[in-house]
């Protein structure tokens, strides 16, 4: 089964969600305010998605964060503001057998899940 990670109610999520349900693709949804968000959960992700991409720099938390949060940037560093803000993660990631997906857009969950 898939596990979906995520905001419950990020519109994203819910997009990526409707996909699914209407495709018949079962899956758990892993809710990061509500199941919980450790450091390991971040490394698993940076270990398979460019942490570049996993940080999502047009959120309204990351316009919210100082000038010296958003500077010099690491890949520990931004995984340490991730794991303290999770609206800082780009949303959703969905999780197969085999890979990560990050992001949500119809025709790329087509072409690798169906």
């Amino acid at each position: 089964m898939h596990t979906l990670y995520g905001i419950k109610n990020c519109d994203t999520v819910k997009k990526a969600r409707n996909w699914l349900d209407q495709n018949s693709i079962s899956y758990r949804c892993h809710d990061f305010r509500v199941d919980g968000l450790s450091l390991e959960l971040l490394q698993h992700f940076a270990e398979h998605l460019d942490w570049n991409k996993l940080l999502n720099r047009s959120s309204t938390s990351w316009r919210q964060l100082s000038a010296e949060q958003q500077s010099e940037l690491t890949q520990e560093k931004a995984l340490q503001l991730m794991l303290t803000i999770p609206t800082l993660i780009k949303r959703p990631i969905l999780e197969t057998d085999e890979q990560l997906i990050l992001g949500f857009k119809a025709d790329n969950y087509q072409s690798k899940l169906l």
